[in-house]
């Protein structure tokens, strides 16, 4: 029996990244002995036990073969003659297919080092083809070594593709895919994930209401880099320099899907696209099944990120609405999110990446104003029930017409 380091904690160890978790091959036991030994069994479809003392993964050397779509649809042979070359090459890529012994030395069988030291995502084995999620996997891997130079070999990117063309895509269950997609929006480049995705064909297989805005112009005095899909790639850039919550990058990757809904002879203008928009990001909520944080929060800045932008021009009155829509008196973290990903929208844009967003503050010392008004006076003069609800808004509007003036005044010349 021998026991292997193997996968991602040796690749990150050979790059100088942090290690977070350890993974674990076993060569020449059985179940029966690991179970002996303490390990806890925990793998369903195949072999798999918890360290009785660290709780780590350790596996049985294993062979794969396909046997039906999707991710799921594999037969797993484990047996104490499959050795640990049989074990790594069903893995991915070459990088995470090296191992270490007991004593520390590397085993690399199908030039993992070599492509680290290239900065080169290549698969193994024509068997990557066989599963759907992998295509998913590497374009996250490209988002999260892109900033140590690494991209997605020609040939594996060519495999990603007819792998895309396949239909292959459609058997992977929303719970993978969203798995994927939500580490990967979390990774230093989500716009190199999308871009990645875009390359090989299977964002318009996975979220084709995003690739519909690759082309799609924008007014260049607005949208310097004009282009809506390069605009979208912004601002996820902006959303991971800024470390944005999971929630905000969402929201962001799906903001302006109503643009792609725009009749070309009205190209580059998109009136109303917050509203056209809305059933499309409905649609991609529905598919994908993110928590309800991110779906609540898409459709929220999807309608309102223009009234964001335009919150030092807007009438009390809308303010006030757009307060009330938001529900930022009871849901003051997701107002800050929305400010968040509205602030994100306006710096992804060429060449203004550094520009302020005054209306961040703006919009907060609004609710500040509107939360200001105490509702006891109110119930001393008598008012309940719906009449209360009226009469708080009556005084809220007071504040935010007040707070609008003295923000006039503090800008105007001779203040």
């Amino acid at each position: 029996m021998q026991i292997f380091k193997v996968g991602g904690a040796v690749r990150d160890r050979l790059l100088g990244q942090p290690v977070n978790e350890v993974d674990w091959v076993v060569v020449g036991a059985t179940a029966e002995q690991m179970q002996a030994l303490g390990y806890r069994p925990v793998g369903a479809d195949f072999p798999v036990f918890l360290h009785p003392q660290t709780g780590e993964e350790y596996a049985l050397a294993r062979t794969e073969r396909k046997s039906g779509r999707g991710y799921g649809g594999f037969t797993f042979y484990a047996s104490p003659d499959v050795t640990l070359e049989q074990d790594l090459i069903r893995r991915d890529l070459t990088v995470n297919a090296m191992a270490e012994d007991a004593e520390g030395q590397l085993i690399d069988p199908y030039g993992g080092q070599r492509d680290l030291q290239a900065r080169i995502l290549r698969h193994i084995s024509p068997a990557f083809a066989e599963d759907p999620l992998r295509v998913l996997r590497v374009a996250r891997f490209a988002a999260r070594y892109a900033p140590l130079g690494f991209s997605v070999a020609s040939e594996t990117l060519a495999l990603m593709s007819q792998l895309s063309a396949s239909g292959e895509l459609d058997a992977l269950s929303p719970e993978r895919s969203w798995k994927e997609i939500s580490r990967a929006l979390l990774e230093p480049r989500p716009d190199v994930f999308i871009q990645v995705l875009r390359d090989c064909g299977a964002l318009a297989a996975l979220l084709p209401e995003v690739d519909a805005l690759f082309g799609v112009p924008q007014p260049p005095a607005h949208h310097p880099e004009i282009d809506t899909g390069a605009h979208i790639l912004g601002v996820l850039r902006q959303c991971a320099e800024h470390r944005q919550p999971l929630p905000v990058r969402w929201a962001c990757l799906l903001h302006d899907l109503g643009k792609g809904l725009t009749d070309p002879g009205d190209w580059p203008r998109h009136i109303a696209h917050e509203r056209r928009g809305l059933k499309l990001i409905r649609a991609v909520n529905q598919r994908c099944k993110p928590p309800r944080d991110c779906q609540e929060l898409a459709l929220l800045v999807g309608e309102y990120h223009t009234h964001g932008h335009r919150a030092l021009e807007l009438k009390a009155s809308t303010l006030l609405d757009l307060l009330q829509s938001l529900d930022a008196y009871r849901r003051p973290q997701r107002f800050e999110e929305f400010i968040a990903a509205c602030e994100m929208d306006a710096r992804g844009r060429e060449g203004l990446e550094q520009r302020t967003y005054p209306q961040a503050d703006y919009l907060r010392g609004a609710l500040a104003a509107a939360r200001a008004v105490a509702v006891q006076p109110l119930l001393e003069q008598g008012f309940s029930g719906a009449e209360l609800g009226e009469a708080l808004k009556r005084e809220r509007l007071a504040a935010l017409k007040a707070y609008k003036a003295n923000a006039a005044a503090a800008v105007s010349p001779g203040h």
